[in-house]
């Protein structure tokens, strides 16, 4: 059943806890009016424990990490802007390019129902810039993922208020196909616990398979997983690039995937065709779960929702 809440408060700003070189953050979305920031511990574990030790945790769940801070900064209604500070406390002025770009940002509603993946611009004084990529009020988490020059590839993830009326939506119920923009999408291969496992994406369009892909940061696909609860952020990384003598463009993109944990995760796979990306979303299980997202002692199956649209995903 949806639940209909309204979301709203009194703060902006982002609040950190820094434990062993981490911290969880949360923050108001500087575009849209003051919403209520909570710091509580449930950014961690809201659905369940996972029981990951720190230098093992998988990317978005931190804000800090490594000496890294991602930070909002207050920006234009209608703008979302960030800097990533860096050990010596000043904004990060030089990145690497990682899959054609030196900044992926991702957000996504915490009931999993919105998700977009825009590249905002980087001024010179290390301030990110992007048309807000939140989608109606809700509790988002934004991602950043990127690789500062000289350092490792980081995820940092914040929480975000946009407040107003908001409606819960359930979860779609674990699915092998799915639609989205006249294409069909198929999955094939299941996520394993600790393991690396195979997943294929199967692109067709009107029942006909698509064999002409276009590249898309890198290759003919981008996929990210999120896990349920605590929406830990999984870069999940393709099988072959265009190019390389052997990677088709289409209608299969194959992507190597290791879930940290059994649990119900969402995937989201970017593709390109006839010039525009379009997103397929899907629900999986990892190992045994509870109809909650918790992981199941016994072998029994979880109870899925019925299947809803996908509102919110997007490019830019």
């Amino acid at each position: 059943m949806n639940t209909v809440t309204r979301l709203g408060g009194f703060a902006l700003g982002l609040v950190a806890v820094f434990g062993t070189a981490y911290g969880v953050g949360r923050v108001v979305d500087p575009g849209v009016p003051a919403a209520e920031i909570r710091h509580d511990g449930d950014a961690a574990h809201p659905d369940g424990e996972h029981d990951e030790p720190v230098d093992r945790l998988p990317g978005g769940l931190l804000v800090s990490d490594r000496g890294y801070t991602l930070a909002p900064v207050a920006a234009p209604a209608g703008e979302f802007a960030f800097t990533v500070d860096g050990p010596d406390g000043r904004p990060v002025t030089s990145y690497d390019v990682a899959h054609d770009k030196r900044m992926h940002l991702i957000v996504a509603r915490r009931d999993l129902s919105g998700f977009r993946h825009v590249h905002p611009d980087l001024t010179s004084d290390g301030t990110w810039r992007v048309a807000t990529p939140l989608a109606g009020p809700g509790q988002w988490r934004a991602f950043a993922d990127f690789t500062p020059t000289g350092g490792e590839p980081l995820t940092l993830g914040v929480d975000v208020t946009v407040p107003g009326e908001l409606t819960e939506r359930p979860l779609p119920a674990p699915a092998t196909s799915t639609s989205v923009d006249g294409y069909t999408v198929t999955l094939a291969g299941e996520p394993q616990p600790g393991r690396t496992s195979p997943l294929t994406l199967t692109v067709s369009r009107d029942g006909q398979p698509v064999t002409d892909l276009e590249p898309y940061l890198g290759a003919y696909g981008h996929l990210v997983a999120l896990r349920r609860g605590d929406l830990a952020y999984l870069h999940v990384h393709p099988d072959g690039t265009p190019g390389d003598g052997r990677t088709r463009p289409g209608p299969g993109v194959t992507f190597l995937a290791e879930v940290p944990s059994a649990g119900t995760y969402r995937l989201y796979l970017d593709f390109r065709h006839g010039g525009a990306v379009h997103t397929a979303e899907f629900t999986v299980v990892a190992g045994a779960v509870t109809a909650g997202g918790d992981p199941r002692p016994s072998g029994t199956a979880p109870t899925g929702e019925p299947e809803h649209g996908t509102p919110g995903h997007g490019h830019n």
